[in-house]
């Protein structure tokens, strides 16, 4: 409508383009960097409808000490999607092509009317390492496993208008975005705007070190979002994060997130916007933002976002964007006040600050990203926490005896520079001070003793650091020194290096490192997200066989973004995130019972101790390399053409046709069942009566626990249901993978082994009691389901925390769950909810289900839901739990999601919409 006048021209060399000028619209200069784009995004959509003139001098007057009260709606340029959220989305758009045909619409209207990409990174699994060909076998595996949903996917990329696929074996979703996918600035078709980007991950985020806004959505709203549909939100408290100094030698920018994570989950920021500026920003590489981005959801907030300056246009220009892309992008910027200006400082809501040059070397675990710990505390940390998971540990006296009975090192440690002086006797016990049940193992030829603490993962894997030149080039300047000392790993310790891209594995060929990192067993195994999502593969099976018949408390250490319990292999309890330097030091060091900061982590060849100060690389040793081994040239030769693929993806047969063509058999792709019996107008909303407690769950349950993502087992309602379809144990694959099959994904849900469900004490896993009979969530939630008896679910803090599945969403939807009451939500997962017609609603400060005293064994009736056919949605609903009654707080946010419920959930709601055009 261009209501405020600012649509005008910009001129970069020959070029014109049409843009939409935010000083057009008074108080625009003041706001913070995130908060621009979002207004840009409104005034070019407005419409008088869903964006009217109020909306943008709302925006333009945002008041950064108020609380989020102003609905907007955002329409993202593009959405991003994984295999495993994507495969989804495209079952769902493929079965909305049937409902709009048998409700009598013409089924090639669906299609995505903005840009939709997805990379398929998410399926490989490390089940061969340490070995030459183990990239080979890898794929192999991986499209042995996959051919059904990777013929559906390539069915999908022909089918579908403005889709594209990233076939398997080319790199991680938001690597391949920031190296080649992300436009900072779209061109589309004269018009120039911000890149704005939704994906069906958390870890979009990582776009944000670009400075492009945008984050994790779930699947059914990246539906909606690439289906026209603009995404509601409030807008937001923003963060103000100032940077200052730069990093000391000897730290990495994991230590630097790491240290962000810890700070801004402290402080809160839970739905709001962080972002950074200050003179610090200039000091921050853009490898560097886009590992902070990354890790946006591990603090919680909706984006952590750098604004564009020289840094942005240099990465775009070295990763082989286009010259005319880099002008635009850096025109525009300046024209429209995007440009970082550090002498200019926004308002904020809040306002935090970090000196970076007093992050020291870091670790978190083991079981959550926020946690860390300096490295110097490593060791004790662990025998702090391992009494957790081993409370009667057999043990020695405790003293301050190390795990190698080497002197102390009289040279300065990497970590701060003091003298490692501790004391340390190197007769004493080494297993004194902490749990020990040391069992003999016998692998390949070697014997040694496997104990509590060891380390049986090592995985260099993760967007979020093998992005990251600098602590990629460091890992392997470390092996490099590693194997010229004369170390090697552990025999127990399974190693992996899964980048991102291929372009790593270009820089390492050039700067000749790669055959030290497989010297220590880290061969290529894969590009993919393996061991970061749950991909670490099996152990070797005496490994596995120790570990389980000794209830051993083995761990992993991996330099990636989550480390949830029961996440990274279902053998291993405690998970540490690390650095890649630190995950090849860990290798070596084979234990988390070294103070890997002071003490030895290996005998070398000439059988003296070595440290890690004698093996870290300097700052400058890595800048050399950094400088020498990467071009240009790299990255736009694997870019080249990268939907394409190799042979196996380009020899997948693949049906056509407008709508799918379903195979009864599969296991893998089933057409979904959310629009069966739908009709063209949705039914009133009712309040829910006579429910029962499925599931009664404490404190920061994340998806991971409600979707599990990794191995199914064989004596599960999924692992049964495979069976039962005539799929052998070792064709089973992970939940996943199988995320285009509601019948697996249904069964998954709530299955996590490491799930706590308080109605049945003294369990883990998918367990719950109905009638005083213990058995499985799934079953039920059949048994209910017969009854024609409607299910709840009750949480503590943080419920829904980690990856933005939709599938946690979907499954607990689908297993007959109306609502979930708990004491607080995760952004994403409370919006996924919605989005499947569950009600989220939240207990009242100072209130909980213990403090309330409910036992989960009562009948329960929530009243006053049915105020939404009126058009309102009530603040408060009144809930009766046998014979007590409270209020609880209806978490509908908005008016655009208060629709999706009425409709029964958002993808119901936009068919209807479509249907109605």
């Amino acid at each position: 409508m261009n209501s405020f006048g600012s649509r005008q021209t910009l001129r970069v060399g020959e070029a014109s383009y049409e843009i939409f000028r935010l000083d057009a619209v008074e108080g625009s200069a003041r706001l913070p960097y995130s908060l621009k784009v979002l207004l840009e995004n409104l005034l070019r959509t407005e419409d008088g409808a869903n964006v009217t003139g109020e909306h943008i001098r709302a925006l333009a007057s945002w008041d950064p000490n108020a609380q989020p009260n102003q609905e907007i709606q955002f329409t993202p340029a593009r959405v991003i999607m994984q295999d495993f959220t994507g495969v989804p989305c495209v079952v769902d758009l493929a079965t909305m092509r049937e409902a709009v045909r048998d409700l009598g619409g013409d089924p090639a209207k669906i299609n995505p009317l903005n840009p939709a990409e997805m990379v398929i990174d998410h399926s490989v699994q490390v089940d061969v390492f340490g070995r030459e060909d183990a990239f080979e076998r890898n794929v192999e595996f991986e499209y042995g496993r996959n051919k059904e949903r990777y013929q559906f996917l390539k069915w999908g990329q022909k089918a579908f208008d403005n889709f594209k696929v990233v076939p398997p074996g080319t790199g991680i979703v938001h690597q391949v975005n920031i190296e080649h996918l992300a436009r900072v600035v779209f061109d589309n078709e004269g018009v120039a705007y911000p890149d704005t980007c939704v994906g069906t991950d958390s870890h979009t985020t990582m776009q944000n070190g670009l400075g492009v806004l945008g984050w994790g959505v779930g699947g059914i709203e990246a539906e909606a979002a690439m289906l026209g549909q603009p995404i509601s939100m409030l807008i937001p408290r923003v963060v103000g994060f100032k940077l200052t100094g730069e990093l000391p030698a000897g730290t990495t920018a994991t230590d630097l997130v790491l240290t962000i994570t810890e700070m801004l989950r402290k402080h809160g920021v839970v739905g709001k916007f962080v972002e950074f500026y200050g003179e610090g920003v200039a000091a921050v590489p853009l490898a560097n933002r886009a590992t902070i981005g990354n890790m946006s959801p591990e603090f919680g907030s909706t984006c952590a976002i750098f604004p564009i300056d020289e840094e942005t246009v240099g990465y775009m220009r070295l990763t082989g964007r286009p010259a005319e892309q880099v002008d635009l992008v850096e025109a525009y910027a300046k024209e429209q006040g995007l440009w970082h200006d550090p002498s200019r400082e926004a308002e904020y809501s809040e306002y935090l600050e970090l000196d970076l040059s007093t992050v020291v070397p870091s670790i978190a675990g083991p079981k959550r990203p926020q946690d860390r710990i300096a490295l110097s505390d490593a060791k004790s940390a662990w025998r702090t926490a391992v009494r957790d998971y081993v409370p009667d540990g057999i043990e020695g006296p405790t003293d301050e005896a190390s795990a190698e009975s080497f002197p102390a090192s009289d040279s300065p440690a990497i970590s701060h520079g003091s003298n490692g002086d501790r004391p340390h006797d190197g007769a004493a016990d080494p297993k004194a001070g902490r749990p020990s049940n040391p069992i003999t193992v016998s692998l390949d030829g070697a014997e040694f003793e496997l104990d509590h603490g060891a380390v049986v993962i090592a995985a260099i894997t993760s967007c979020t650091n093998t992005s990251n030149p600098s602590v990629m080039i460091g890992a392997a300047l470390l092996a490099k020194k590693a194997v010229e000392k004369g170390l090697s790993r552990k025999p127990w310790v399974k190693t992996s290096l899964a980048p991102g891209s291929k372009v790593v594995m270009d820089y390492y060929d050039r700067a000749g490192l790669t055959p030290y990192l497989e010297k220590l067993g880290f061969n290529l195994v894969g590009y993919g997200c393996t061991t970061c999502i749950g991909n670490s593969g099996p152990l070797p099976e005496e490994i596995s066989a120790a570990v389980n018949e000794n209830d051993l408390a083995v761990t992993s250490v991996l330099s990636g973004n989550r480390n949830f319990e029961g996440r990274i292999n279902p053998d291993v309890k405690m998970n540490y995130l690390a650095s890649p330097p630190l995950v090849v030091a860990y290798a070596l060091a084979g234990s988390m019972d070294v103070d890997i900061a002071k003490d030895p982590i290996g005998a070398g060849s000439d059988g003296q101790p070595v440290y890690l100060k004698d093996i870290w690389p300097s700052p400058q040793e890595v800048q050399e390399v950094v400088d020498s081994a990467i071009a240009q040239e790299m990255f736009s030769r694997d870019y080249a053409d990268v939907f394409a693929g190799e042979q196996r993806w380009q020899a997948l047969p693949v049906p056509t046709g407008n709508t799918f063509e379903w195979a009864a058999d599969s296991t893998y792709v089933r057409k979904a069942p959310y629009f069966d019996g739908m009709t063209d107008k949705p039914e009133p909303v009712e309040d829910i009566r006579g429910a029962k407690v499925l599931a009664l769950l404490g404190d920061s349950v994340t998806t991971d626990h409600i979707s599990p993502a990794g191995a199914i087992k064989a004596d599960s309602p999924a692992g049964r249901y495979l069976t039962e379809h005539g799929v052998e144990r070792r064709d089973f694959n992970s939940y996943g993978s199988r995320r285009g099959n509601h019948e697996v994904m249904i069964r998954g849900t709530f299955a996590n082994i490491r799930l706590r469900n308080l109605l049945a004490p003294g369990t883990e896993g998918g367990v719950t009691v109905k009638d005083g009979e213990q058995m499985s969530i799934y079953d039920a939630a059949q048994a209910y389901a017969a009854e024609s008896t409607p299910l709840i679910v009750l949480g503590g803090k943080e419920y829904g925390s980690g990856s933005s599945r939709d599938w946690a969403a979907k499954g607990t939807a689908l297993l007959g769950v109306r609502a979930v009451l708990a004491e607080s939500f995760e952004r994403i997962h409370r919006s996924n909810l919605i989005g499947m017609g569950v009600l989220p609603l939240q207990f009242k400060d100072g209130e909980s289900a213990e403090s309330l005293g409910l036992t989960g064994q009562e009948t329960y009736d929530i009243v006053g839901v049915e105020a939404l056919n009126g058009g309102e949605t009530p603040r408060e609903v009144t809930v009766k739990a046998g014979d007590k009654e409270f209020q609880a707080i209806v978490r509908i946010d908005t008016p655009g999601e208060a629709d999706y419920y009425r409709h029964g959930g958002i993808m119901q709601y936009v068919l209807r919409s479509l249907l109605k055009k």
